[in-house]
C-alpha cells in the first residue's frame, strides 16, 4: 500500500501550528473579599466622594491615567483607613483593583479583583503587590523608581503602579483630612 499525505490536512498542521494560543487568565475578587484580605478584622462603611475637576487633573497629571476616577467606590473604617476600588486599562482590557490605605496615609496592600487579559497576570502574584505596602502619596510610586517590572507584564505592571500613584494623591487631596 502507498501512502499519500491528504494535502488538506497539511495546510490544517500548518494553520494550527502558526495559529496563536489565547488563554485568558481570570481573577474575579469581590469588593468585600478584597477588603477581608486587605483588613482582615475591620467593617467599612460606604463613603462616595464627589471629586471635583480639579482633583481629576491632578489626580491625571501625577499618574498618566486618564480615565475619570469614579468617587461611588469609597469605604472607610472608623479607625480612618480607607477601601478604594478602581480600574485601568491593562494592554486592551480593564483591571479593577482595590486599594488599602491605613489611617497613616501609607497603602496597606493592593488586591487585583478582576483581571481578563491573556498575559500579565503575574500583577496579581503576591511577590509583586507587596512593592506597594507603605507607599505614601509623597512616594514616587513609579515603574522601574521605586516599583519593579514584571517582564512578560509590562504594561500591567505601568498601569496598575500609575493607578495607585492616582488613587494616593486622591487621597491626599481629598481624603487625608477626614481620615480621622
Amino acid at each position: 500500500m502507498n501512502w499519500k499525505p491528504n494535502p488538506l490536512l497539511a495546510l490544517a498542521g500548518v494553520a494550527l501550528i502558526g495559529a496563536p494560543i489565547y488563554a485568558h487568565a481570570k481573577i474575579f475578587v469581590s469588593a468585600d473579599q478584597a477588603q477581608k484580605l486587605i483588613f482582615p478584622n475591620k467593617q467599612f462603611t460606604k463613603t462616595p466622594l464627589l471629586i471635583t475637576e480639579d482633583v481629576q487633573d491632578k489626580m491625571q497629571s501625577a499618574s498618566s491615567v486618564s480615565h475619570p476616577f469614579k468617587g461611588d467606590r469609597v469605604w472607610k473604617a472608623s479607625d480612618g483607613s480607607y477601601f478604594i476600588v478602581d480600574e485601568v486599562v491593562g494592554k486592551h482590557e480593564m483591571i479593577t483593583y482595590a486599594v488599602g490605605i491605613s489611617p497613616t496615609g501609607a497603602v496597606q496592600g493592593i488586591e487585583i479583583m478582576e483581571y481578563v487579559e491573556s498575559y500579565g497576570y503575574e500583577v496579581a502574584d503576591e511577590s509583586w503587590r507587596k512593592q506597594f505596602v507603605g507607599k505614601t502619596a509623597e512616594d514616587p510610586i513609579k515603574l522601574k523608581k521605586d516599583i519593579e517590572n514584571i517582564s512578560g507584564a509590562t504594561l500591567s505592571s505601568k498601569h496598575l503602579t500609575d493607578g495607585v500613584k492616582r488613587i494616593m494623591v486622591m487621597y491626599d487631596l481629598t481624603l487625608k483630612s477626614k481620615a480621622k
